[in-house]
């Protein structure tokens, strides 16, 4: 068995090392890229979204690779989502491939999803060095989205913020050798301690802005084309709502004990939006609200295009901006998106929000 996954932001990190533990050869798929896209594109419906386009072209890339096992979320409910397993898997054989899919409902199982998915994949594991890799792969998740923070913190206070972004591109690879407690702790701290020797501007004092939207398109860098070190390296301090681990966290723990989460992101968002219409259009409506009552200087909004949940949200964020005072830059993404066009709307919104911080600190 040869076993892969889509490139999604840093979920490869705790998977390689679940696997790689149980002596599972796994095949992280290259990281995503133009021909990454090229490949999903050639392949998928004209109407799909593009996270769909660019998972399928890991999975290409990674059987091009040598994988024969391909490991995907499924399940019931409103998003597309649920679904694209079995698109895939039909678009794959009709194209010639050969493998087996392998899925996780993550929807409605939850923690137990995951325990059985990774029973199917490692039948000869006892349960309990799986959970314990389980447990471990999500401490790997927590190290890496507290350096991801680090990170967004740390980019527009540095005198050279190129140098923290070159520390963060090595935290995947030497996080995911850590087979240890005593590994990842030894790791995260070296890390800490390279952020740390990183010379910062103490006169700086960043834009805040939330980066919201479909869960994808703000975790993965190729999508939304680096935005995050983009707006860093303008002096502008990222505020990213969707990381892996509190994901993880929410739907795989607290939706398996019954308990609800994020309740005051559904308070905030419920004038406007009172039912959950799937996706992360609840999160997008109500995070921008709770952003304003803190102090932030405006919103980018990311969604593929063609997705349900996120246009939705989306056709609400005029009235919020009006209601709440605070600017919006929603941008559709798609395989036709220039980069050029996209910089220069970000551009013109670090603009807007400066002009906006020096009229109120006038007034």
């Amino acid at each position: 068995m040869k076993m892969t996954f889509p490139h999604a932001g840093q979920a490869w990190v705790p998977l390689s090392t679940v696997f790689a533990k149980a002596g599972v050869e796994c095949i992280v798929p290259p990281p995503t890229s133009k021909r990454t896209l090229s490949i999903g594109v050639k392949y998928s419906p004209e109407w799909v979204c593009l996270p769909f386009k660019l998972n399928l072209g890991n999975f290409i890339e990674s059987m091009e690779m040598g994988a024969d096992t391909l490991a995907y979320v499924s399940g019931p409910g409103l998003c597309r989502l649920g679904y694209y397993s079995k698109v895939s898997e039909q678009i794959l054989r009709d194209a010639g491939y050969q493998f087996e899919m392998v899925t996780f409902d993550w929807q409605e199982k939850g923690v137990m999803g995951l325990a059985e998915f990774f029973r199917k994949v490692l039948p000869d594991r006892p349960l309990r060095q799986i959970a314990g890799d389980i447990k471990f792969g999500l401490d790997q998740l927590k190290v890496m989205d507290d350096l991801e923070r680090l990170t967004h913190r740390l980019r527009p206070r540095a005198d050279n913020p190129r140098e923290i972004s070159r520390i963060w591109r090595t935290a995947g690879a030497r996080v995911a050798k850590a087979w240890s407690p005593s590994d990842l702790k030894r790791v995260r701290a070296e890390l800490l301690d390279e952020f740390n020797s990183v010379p910062l501007n103490p006169d700086a004092n960043p834009l805040r802005v939330g980066l919201l939207g479909e869960f994808f398109m703000v975790i993965e860098p190729f999508v939304n084309m680096d935005v995050e070190e983009r707006l860093g390296r303008m002096g502008v301090e990222v505020h990213r709502h969707a990381f892996f681990g509190d994901w993880a966290k929410s739907w795989l723990f607290l939706e398996a004990m019954g308990l609800s989460h994020g309740q005051k992101v559904k308070k905030a968002a419920a004038p406007y939006l009172s039912r959950d219409v799937s996706g992360d259009a609840v999160q997008t409506v109500g995070e921008t609200i709770l952003h304003q009552q803190d102090g932030f200087d405006g919103i980018i909004h990311l969604l593929p295009f063609t997705c349900m949940p996120e246009i939705i949200a989306q056709s609400i964020m005029p009235t919020v901006t009006k209601d709440h005072n605070i600017p919006v830059l929603s941008v559709v993404l798609d395989e036709q998106m220039g980069q050029a066009g996209f910089v220069t709307r970000i551009e013109a919104f670090v603009d807007l929000m400066h002009r906006r911080r020096t009229i109120k600190r006038a007034s």
